[in-house]
């Protein structure tokens, strides 16, 4: 039976726990609660990597160290590449999709992300939505979780309750992201750069550069975070 080295173990422990702390605090909150598969992969091998070496006598410290300090970089620099380049994050942290729209599961949607009927209404529950017939919108976020949007008159207090008119209830659409102009989302809407223009003006922005994010709901309007 192989002799353990007590303090190259202990050692090795301490360093990867701080390492692992030190990623959690870098890459904020993300890592914690939006665990995207990127990530997930990511934490998953890290945790691999280090159960395979910490008892590995013949690993010494030195190389222990550039093992965990390489895979770190690689991490910090893809958080990096997709912080400031919004073509990577599809392919890296994956894209939100509306999975269904007022009280229709969206099959095709569901098939490409390979989930059943069971799984869709297990992630509802998981929000306290016990029924596809009460959503007027559900996202399907990067993480696997689901965002609803309640049709009016299952908002709390329910308005069918107090006897109050139902109105319609709107999915605000993102127009700017990170100065960016999401020419997509602007043209589904039926605009052009000439309106957006004019409500960034009205707003007292000159161009889309100084802008964080955007979106518009029909009936509330544009809505600016500014950098």
């Amino acid at each position: 039976m192989e002799e353990v080295n007590i303090g190259l173990l202990t050692l090795k422990v301490m360093v990867g726990f701080v390492t692992l702390f030190f990623i959690v605090i870098v890459t904020g909150k993300t890592s914690i609660y939006q665990l995207t598969p990127f990530h997930f992969v990511f934490v998953l091998l890290l945790g691999d990597l280090l159960s395979n070496t910490i008892y590995e006598n013949r690993i010494g410290i030195l190389p222990f160290f550039y093992t965990v300090g390489l895979w770190t970089i690689l991490m910090l620099g893809i958080e990096f590449i997709t912080l400031k380049k919004k073509s990577t994050r599809s392919l890296l942290v994956g894209n939100p999709s509306i999975i269904i729209r007022n009280g229709v599961i969206d099959r095709e949607i569901a098939k490409k992300n390979k989930l059943d009927v069971n799984q869709i209404l297990s992630l509802l529950r998981q929000s306290n939505v016990f029924s596809v017939r009460e959503v007027q919108y559900g996202v399907l976020e990067a993480n696997g979780q689901i965002s609803t949007l309640l049709k009016s008159k299952y908002q709390k207090p329910e308005k069918q309750d107090l006897n109050l008119p139902q109105i319609p209830v709107d999915l605000p659409t993102t127009l700017i992201i990170d100065g960016e102009i999401l020419w997509d989302n602007l043209h589904e809407l039926g605009f052009d750069q000439q309106w957006l223009v004019n409500k960034l003006t009205a707003n007292g922005y000159d161009n889309e550069k100084g802008i964080f994010h955007a979106d518009w709901r029909e009936n509330e309007g544009i809505h600016i975070s500014p950098k």
